[in-house]
């Protein structure tokens, strides 16, 4: 991976911690990912109309994405009716590269260093120790199944993007159809979700989140889609889920969350994991 790519790939996780400090922050969960989720049409239709469409061959891609991406959505929210924000997304983000790389070695024979291979892993220890406390209860058992598909859903679509961008004859315009696509199966999706009334609640309470967050959210899928046609997938996977580290500082120094021993032991095992990445 180059200095380039490493660097632009930080400052996209930076950028994710960021919106998801906004999910966070709302309380209606429900009300948040759909503000995300169908703040990406503005930019998208912006994208589409000024860009050349993406290849045909990318066209199956795009489609697959999208249904996997409601697959994401669908369980992610599903996992926050169990369990709380903080138990959840880390096992979701930090099982993923795992889910990538395990999938990238068997059947696309992507080629790992050892450092590689263990700058992925320790990265995903620190990200899944955030998650180890609380795990008893029936109820955190079932959200961290959830927790788990959510994470396969994000291994699929990471890899569907990373090859589908690779054939496209532009990344924006690939993501532009693509996020399109997603708002529009989600919307059908809601409905399903006993959510019949979100884009009217999202057009009236959810309109910070809306354009500040589903922009800030475009802007950084699709430098990551970017960083998947530089890098492999994996590590780039592993890469952008530093985000962890800088969600956890944004609790602590603006919504002020305790900063626990638990949570200093993950920042510091998820930055050793970095540096086996870029240095070794």
């Amino acid at each position: 991976m180059s200095l380039t790519v490493f660097i632009v790939v930080i400052f996209a996780a930076f950028l994710h911690a960021t919106w998801n400090a906004m999910v966070k922050n709302e309380k209606d969960k429900y009300l948040a990912v759909s503000g995300i989720v169908f703040g990406h049409v503005p930019a998208s239709i912006v994208v589409i109309f000024l860009i050349p469409s993406p290849s045909v061959e990318s066209i199956p891609y795009i489609i697959l994405s999208a249904i996997l991406h409601n697959g994401y959505q669908w369980f992610l929210l599903s996992a926050y009716k169990l369990g709380d924000y903080t138990k959840v997304y880390p096992i979701a983000r930090g099982s993923a590269p795992i889910f990538v790389s395990i999938v990238s070695l068997i059947f696309f024979a992507v080629v790992l260093s050892r450092f590689e291979l263990l700058g992925i892993a320790v990265i995903c220890l620190g990200i899944l120790s955030l998650s180890f406390q609380d795990a008893t209860s029936v109820t955190n058992r079932k959200a961290i199944i959830y927790a788990l598909i959510t994470g396969s859903f994000i291994m699929s679509y990471s890899i569907t993007d990373g090859y589908g961008a690779r054939i496209s004859a532009s990344i924006l315009s690939y993501m532009g159809w693509s996020f399109i696509l997603n708002a529009f199966l989600f919307a059908i999706l809601l409905n399903f979700m006993k959510q019949p009334g979100i884009i009217t609640r999202v057009a009236k309470d959810g309109k910070f989140i809306f354009f500040v967050g589903g922009t800030i959210s475009y802007l950084v899928y699709a430098i990551i889609v970017w960083g998947f046609t530089q890098a492999p997938i994996p590590v780039v996977t592993a890469l952008r889920e530093i985000s962890i580290v800088f969600a956890l500082l944004i609790g602590t120094f603006f919504l002020k969350e305790k900063f626990t021993y638990l949570k200093t032991t993950a920042v510091l095992t998820i930055f050793i994991g970095v540096i086996l990445l870029k240095f070794f």
